[in-house]
């Protein structure tokens, strides 16, 4: 398994979905996009907008010509889903983009989104390239209960605003899956475990956790991770929930004991196991970033 290259998701119960390790932030294994061969083609998330060339290559090796590629869809505007989706419509001229009503202005000028992501991400900025804008009438703004139609299926969005208020997944029930973007947490597919994502500004404990009671209503047979590729649900949602309990609570205990914020985002992240194939540097760069936006929170809740 390498970057750049592109799978099939193997499940009995989908069919035509395949998915891309982009490279981002040059770690394989961390970030996926998806294609869907359908009759109207469709790419969901875009990366992290350097790895555009990767993704014409993949719809190549599928068959399918720019021009035929319907629908882009980034789950929500952190630029690791949606930082390619600017790039990807300008060599895709008949695709529409879709996104969440929250997210739509951040695609149309995303000199905001720019500036936000230097704040949050911290030390991975580097890896980022700058938002290509969206023309308007490209893009179709969608809300909770909408559809996007793809000829042979449909997929339905579920606003899941705990990870971000722009943050939505999409349910494909002919393929009984779910396009999880960051609602299931992040997804280690070589150890078949998943880890806690919480980053700043927006993230909401309460709300992720209603955002997980919301798949388990779903119940859909497979997660589609875009951080990382394709996996039974089985327990993962429990899992992810308590793993995501476990996390707030020992960033909470830390801060109560340190009394000081820098400390316990470094004491945080000294602390998270490094596992292959992700390296040393990207495990603690997003234990640290993490490690923030979960004290953003906890000031939050103060106010």
């Amino acid at each position: 398994m390498a970057i750049g290259d592109l799978y099939a998701v193997d499940y009995p119960s989908v069919s035509d979905v395949y998915y891309l390790d982009t490279g981002m932030y040059e770690t394989p294994e961390y970030g996926a996009l998806y294609l869907l061969d359908t009759p109207e083609p469709a790419i969901i998330d875009t990366g992290i907008g350097t790895n555009v060339d990767n993704t014409l290559a993949a719809l190549a090796e599928l068959g399918i010509g720019r021009e035929d590629v319907s629908y882009i869809i980034p789950t929500h505007v952190h630029l690791d889903h949606a930082g390619g989706a600017g790039y990807l419509a300008a060599e895709c001229p008949a695709a529409t983009v879709v996104c969440y009503e929250r997210g739509v202005r951040h695609l149309v000028d995303p000199e905001r989104l720019w500036a936000g992501t230097r704040a949050a991400v911290g030390k991975q900025f580097e890896f980022y390239r700058e938002p290509k804008p969206i023309p308007e009438e490209r893009i179709r703004a969608v809300t909770d209960g909408d559809a996007v139609e793809l000829g042979d299926r449909r997929l339905e969005v579920h606003h899941a605003p705990g990870h971000a208020p722009h943050h939505a997944v999409f349910h494909s029930p002919a393929d009984d899956a779910v396009f999880a973007a960051d609602a299931a947490g992040i997804y280690a597919q070589r150890h078949d475990v998943v880890r806690p994502t919480s980053p700043p500004p927006n993230f909401d404990f309460e709300a992720c956790l209603a955002d997980i009671d919301q798949l388990r209503e779903l119940a859909p047979a497979v997660l589609l991770y875009a951080h990382y590729g394709p996996a039974e649900t089985g327990g993962k949602l429990d899992a992810y929930e308590a793993v995501l309990t476990e996390w707030v609570e020992e960033i909470r205990q830390t801060r109560e004991r340190l009394d000081d914020d820098a400390a316990v985002v470094e004491t945080v992240a000294a602390d998270v196991e490094v596992i292959e194939p992700w390296s040393e540097r990207k495990v603690r760069t997003e234990a640290e970033m993490n490690a923030r936006g979960v004290l953003r929170y906890l000031d939050a809740q103060e106010t």
